[in-house]
């Protein structure tokens, strides 16, 4: 991942209900949720959630399906896996290299 996706994600995940919604998809697993269930979940106006989530759409966090007249938000988490490994893949490089000079 490159340093301007990852920049872009965390941007857009980085709002409380942005994040809140990351986080009841992520326990909902792979099923999704409901449009529906997700704004009663936050007791946030539709237009407020449709904003919310275009904005993690954009960012590839996730996606959304329709079945039939319902549409299902799902975490992408592929591209979630991405951003913690981009975010880990150095863990502990410059301790390692303190250890060796000691």
């Amino acid at each position: 991942m490159k340093l301007e996706v990852a920049a872009n994600i965390l941007a857009k995940i980085g709002n409380p209900t942005r994040l809140r919604i990351v986080r009841l998809l992520v326990r909902a697993g792979n099923e999704g949720l409901a449009v529906g269930v997700i704004q009663k979940e936050l007791s946030i106006p539709g237009s407020t959630l449709t904003h919310h989530i275009t904005h993690l759409k954009s960012a590839g966090v996730i996606r959304q399906d329709r079945q039939q007249a319902t549409l299902i938000c799902r975490m992408e988490y592929e591209v979630l896996q991405q951003l913690v490994d981009y975010l880990t893949e150095e863990c502990c490089i410059n301790a390692l290299s303190r250890d060796d000079a000691a």
